[in-house]
C-alpha cells in the first residue's frame, strides 16, 4: 500500500552567514533557543489547525459512574456510544450482554456489538462486523468514579479506551 505524505518547511536557512565565522558560545545558545521556540510554535500551530480541520473528530459520551452501573445501563451506554459513530444508514446493529467475570479486584462485563447488512431479499446476514466491549468495575473505587470502558474490533488487536 503506497501512502504519500507531504511535508512543508516554512523557514529557509540563512546562507549569508559565513561558515568560517566563529560564534561565541552565548550567540550559539541564543540562536538554538530561538530556532527551537520557532519549531515548537509551528508544530503547535499545525497541530491545532489539523484538529480544527478534521472532518471526523473523535466523539465521546458522558459515561456513568461505578455507583450508577448495572449490566443493562452498561448495554444502553454502549448503544449510545456506538450511535455517535459514522457509518452508512443501511447497516443495522444490536448490542448483547455476553457475561460477567468476577476477577480479584474487579468485575468485568463483556458485551458484543454486531453490525449486519440485511435486505428485504436476504434478511439473514451475509456481511457482518463486530466489536467487543469490556466494562471494568473496580471493587475498591468510590461510587462516583467513572467506569473503565475498552473495546476491540473483530480481527484487530488494538484496544480502544
Amino acid at each position: 500500500m503506497n501512502v504519500a505524505k507531504s511535508v512543508r518547511f516554512w523557514d529557509t536557512v540563512d546562507a549569508k552567514k559565513s561558515p568560517s565565522r566563529q560564534m561565541t558560545a552565548e550567540e550559539d545558545k541564543s540562536n538554538v533557543t530561538e530556532l527551537a521556540l520557532a519549531l515548537v510554535n509551528r508544530a503547535i500551530t499545525a497541530a491545532i489547525k489539523a484538529v480544527e480541520e478534521a472532518e471526523n473528530p473523535i466523539k465521546n459520551i458522558k459515561w456513568i459512574t461505578h455507583g450508577e452501573f448495572t449490566a443493562e445501563r452498561g448495554r444502553r451506554q454502549i448503544e449510545e456510544f456506538v450511535l455517535t459513530w459514522e457509518y452508512q444508514d443501511c447497516w443495522v446493529h444490536y448490542t448483547d450482554f455476553i457475561k460477567r467475570e468476577d476477577l480479584i479486584h474487579s468485575f468485568r462485563y463483556i458485551y458484543s456489538v454486531r453490525w449486519s447488512l440485511p435486505t428485504a431479499q436476504r434478511p439473514m446476514l451475509q456481511v457482518s462486523a463486530s466489536a467487543h466491549f469490556s466494562i471494568k468495575i473496580n471493587k475498591n473505587k468510590p461510587p462516583d468514579a467513572p467506569i473503565d470502558v475498552s473495546y476491540v474490533f473483530e480481527g484487530q488487536s488494538l484496544v480502544h479506551r
